[in-house]
């Protein structure tokens, strides 16, 4: 049933997300095209406009990618669907798996159309040799290629959205307990954990800072934070949205078991 489950909630999310998919590249290539014709001032100006559109349009990826799941999330087990879904003989943990699995898959590739758009509208040499020489000194800190750190700081920012996605839909379920203004309960109760989880990392990294001069400078100073410090956030954050991520998931299903108020 899980697979069936997940099947539908892929295609009800990629049917939005393909048309982004589709105008980021498409806007990306375009980018491309135009920034490399030189010494012509009009052709410099559309690709500025198209540069405009392709930045919009990743931005309208990740944005709409959270929105349709947030959305699909709350159809399913609040609005007009929910009378349908809750008929079937499936437990209330393999709805909130399925969920969570279909945010997995297309939070990854909605990254990956983001980075494959930077990478066909502004790939060049000189670029790459930024990046190189931002990302250089950190990846000689772990003894690492520069691929490799960035990936990791990638891996970390994707762990940010899952947690960001996963407050959300508790804010929803603890919202729709409420008896009137569930929409705007289910916001701040998203906000809320969202902030209650971002407290504890902080409070996390200000007990290593306790331990750590270079991260306790970084809090209180405007010193540079030492290579082998960051290599220590890094692994932490990794560390700890993880963690919090699995516990997220334990509070979901919890409260999706206590029982659902249906509009």
């Amino acid at each position: 049933m899980l697979k069936k489950l997940l099947k539908y909630d892929l295609i009800n999310i990629y049917k939005f997300l393909i048309i982004f998919y589709s105008l980021a590249i498409f806007f990306g290539i375009l980018t491309r095209i135009f920034f490399s014709i030189e010494n012509s001032f009009i052709l410099n100006i559309i690709g500025q406009i198209c540069s405009g559109a392709a930045i919009s349009m990743m931005f309208s990826i990740l944005i709409n990618n959270f929105m349709r799941l947030w959305v699909r999330f709350k159809q399913n087990l609040y609005g007009d669907e929910s009378y349908l879904t809750h008929t079937l003989p499936i437990e209330k943990k393999t709805l909130y798996l399925s969920k969570i699995i279909t945010a997995i898959i297309t939070l990854f590739t909605s990254v990956l159309v983001v980075a494959l758009t930077l990478f066909i509208a502004y790939y060049s040499k000189d670029s790459i040799e930024l990046i190189k020489g931002m990302l250089l000194p950190l990846a000689n800190a772990y003894n690492n290629k520069v691929i490799i750190i960035l990936f990791l700081l990638l891996f970390v920012l994707y762990l940010q959205f899952m947690n960001m996605l996963q407050c959300g839909l508790i804010g929803i379920i603890l919202g729709h307990k409420k008896n009137n203004t569930k929409t705007l309960y289910s916001v701040l109760f998203g906000f809320g954990v969202y902030l209650v989880s971002q407290t504890i990392i902080l409070i996390i990294i200000f007990l290593m800072a306790l331990f750590n001069k270079d991260i306790m400078n970084l809090m209180y100073t405007n010193e540079m934070i030492s290579l082998s410090s960051t290599k220590l956030i890094v692994y932490i954050s990794i560390i700890i949205y993880t963690v919090i991520l699995f516990i997220e998931y334990i509070i979901g299903i919890k409260l999706l078991n206590k029982g659902v108020n249906v509009d």
